[in-house]
């Protein structure tokens, strides 16, 4: 006990305290990630949508997702991150009120879209802040903390999502809007005007550019063929965000309860367990075997939820699903900083950022269809199978970007 009481210990010593006011930041604003989960089940359940309509709606999402995640770096390079994350918070929080006069097909997914733009564009902006305020040799540990944050957030979100979904869906718009509109005034509380801990001279700026000509994050190919296979473990992961919920309300009969419970649960073990196995790992593989490792655990879980839906199964799937996300998802960002240049750093994590966001559009779109048209079963053994390749793409592509540290 004491053993990991240290290591706990040593994880979080020596994070900057904008580190964590920057997690503090991302839990406020987590904590009301309510709409999301419970968006799937909104659509076919109170607007009678079908399951690929649904589906549709969600990919409106994701296409957001992709022009906030480019628009959230370009900007963060020009105007700076602070400027970008005042104003996705602030912005995001009416559109969350708005949402539910919007119950036409392409009236909600056009609405869905502009919100996701908005909302997104916090995300590369957060990353770059990261980047400037933690001290340089914590940078995987501030990311962490950071997703910490989120899972935190994440945990409490969705369960009382679950809770207030029983009463309207409308209290889920409410609370995300609250949420955002509390992350914004104690971001913008915190960070007006407060120095950087790493930034660089006109002089430094200069000399950097002289001595190793920086890349061009638009023509960087070889962090392409990482951000591929980072797009193949997002569309895996991201069903845990629109087809998992639908699954386990129609094929393992879960009521909204109990599925806000499980989507805490991972949360929670997320909240409590990703800084110690991070900080572990570190220690004991390189990034690329961490990586590797942490797809083919997440691509584990998929398998398992295609053979057994009882309950016992279930959370141990999700358990795998948890282990295999705290692994894989710090260490993208992580590779993508250590990959940028002092002057794109905003572009490498817009450009990284779109991973994600390609997810959000082909995840829930595929995923239903799949569903639909054969069964949840042969989602999930497909799902598992690009999981497992992701972990052999991620084998050889990291490599290539950072040898000396894979």
């Amino acid at each position: 006990m004491k053993k990991i009481l240290k290591i706990y210990i040593d994880a979080y010593s020596g994070l900057s305290k904008e580190s964590w006011m920057l997690a503090i930041v991302m839990l406020l604003n987590r904590t009301g990630s309510m709409v999301l989960p419970f968006l799937g089940i909104y659509m076919t359940s109170k607007l009678n949508f079908s399951l690929e309509e649904s589906g549709l709606v969600l990919s409106f999402y994701g296409i957001g997702c992709v022009f906030g995640s480019w628009l959230g770096g370009w900007l963060t390079d020009r105007i700076g991150n602070f400027k970008v994350q005042a104003f996705s918070l602030v912005v995001s929080a009416p559109m969350f009120l708005l949402l539910p006069h919007f119950v036409s097909i392409w009236g909600l997914a056009t609405m869905i879209m502009v919100l996701s733009t908005v909302s997104e564009m916090f995300r590369p902006a957060n990353s770059v802040a990261i980047t400037k305020y933690a001290r340089k040799e914590n940078i995987t540990r501030a990311f962490s903390l950071n997703r910490m944050a989120v899972n935190l957030g994440f945990s409490i979100g969705p369960a009382m999502g679950g809770f207030l979904a029983d009463y309207s869906y409308n209290l889920l718009f409410y609370g995300n809007a609250i949420a955002a509109i509390i992350a914004g005034v104690v971001f913008i509380q915190f960070f007006y005007k407060r120095k950087e801990r790493n930034v660089y001279t006109e002089e430094e700026l200069e000399k950097n550019r002289s001595s190793v000509p920086e890349r061009n994050a638009y023509l960087d190919w070889r962090f392409h063929a990482f951000n591929l296979f980072c797009v193949f473990f997002s569309i895996a992961f991201f069903q845990i965000l629109n087809t998992l919920p639908l699954f386990y309300q129609d094929v393992a009969q879960m009521s909204r309860k109990e599925i806000g419970l499980i989507m805490g649960y991972s949360g929670l073990c997320i909240f409590l367990f990703e800084m110690l196995l991070v900080h572990w790992t570190e220690k004991k593989f390189t990034v690329t075997q961490i990586l590797c490792y942490g797809s083919m655990v997440t691509g584990l879980s998929f398998v398992i939820f295609a053979f057994n839906h009882t309950l016992g199964f279930l959370y141990l799937a999700i358990s795998l699903m948890s282990i295999g996300e705290m692994l894989v998802l710090p260490l993208m960002s992580t590779v993508t900083a250590m990959r940028a240049g002092m002057n794109n750093r905003g572009a490498y994590m817009g450009l990284n950022g779109l991973s994600a966001a390609i997810a959000f559009i082909v995840s829930p779109y595929l995923g239903t269809k799949i569903a639909g048209d054969y069964s949840f079963e042969a989602l999930w053994l497909g799902t598992a199978v690009l999981l497992f390749a992701s972990a052999i793409g991620f084998q050889f592509t990291v490599k290539a970007l950072i040898p000396k540290e894979s």
